[in-house]
């Protein structure tokens, strides 16, 4: 059994008006995978899909949140409340993050032969070198089928990347911040990992969705691990 658990709160709200509202450097790390400005959430079942880790034998609403990518005033703001960052889709956008890295992450999503990315990248604020995730994220073929993640948003990330994230670049006792929650894999690894963490999302459906996801996963590892809920 855990000491504590960790803390899991989220907000259906907009990330800027929560990010307003911290001290400097609140989080210890902020995890991020914002719009890319690619119009993801337009792609339907079987089409081309350039940058994104979409199902496509999936068809979601065309919901219209990834026309743009972020503002450089959110990126000041993300600088102002974490000490260190990891930015998904930074490729999409670099000129308008101010610094340069030479850590970026890489996840190989094993995708085969298909119009889809082989890849996405992940700007950090760490000073390594370049570093190299492979788990296979191609419609219904996952990485772990045992433990296959049921698909509720289009662009939705595997909960074994945040985990493989967080072995590496967060410790405990940390607190973990995600601007754009999505599908709510993060928070789910952040639970596993024992660490605390605060995620927004805008979008009523997606945060309900995200809801029930967690709860019901939670549920089973308070279960496993004999945990009160």
């Amino acid at each position: 059994m855990r000491e504590r658990l960790p803390v899991s709160e989220v907000y259906n709200m907009d990330c800027m008006e929560y990010m307003r509202t911290l001290p400097n450097k609140a989080f210890d790390l902020a995890v991020v995978d914002p719009p890319y400005g690619i119009n993801a959430a337009d792609y339907t079942r079987g089409g081309r899909q350039p940058g994104r880790a979409k199902a496509p034998s999936t068809d979601y609403a065309r919901k219209g949140w990834d026309k743009e990518p972020p503002s450089e005033a959110y990126f000041r703001e993300l600088e102002r409340v974490s000490r260190n960052q990891i930015i998904w889709g930074a490729n999409h956008f670099i000129s308008r993050y101010p610094r340069d890295s030479g850590e970026w992450l890489v996840w190989d999503k094993i995708n085969g032969d298909n119009t889809y990315a082989d890849c996405e990248l992940a700007w950090t604020s760490f000073p390594g070198a370049v570093r190299l995730f492979r788990f296979r994220w191609q419609g219904m073929l996952q990485g772990d089928m045992a433990h296959k993640e049921v698909r509720i948003h289009p662009t939705q990330k595997p909960v074994a990347l945040y985990a493989w994230i967080f072995s590496r670049y967060a410790k405990a006792g940390d607190r973990i911040l995600d601007t754009h929650l999505g599908s709510g894999s993060s928070r789910i690894a952040a639970w596993d990992a024992g660490l605390d963490f605060v995620g927004c999302e805008l979008d009523r459906d997606y945060f309900e969705a995200q809801e029930r996801r967690f709860a019901q996963h939670a549920a089973q590892l308070n279960l496993f691990l004999g945990e009160g809920v």
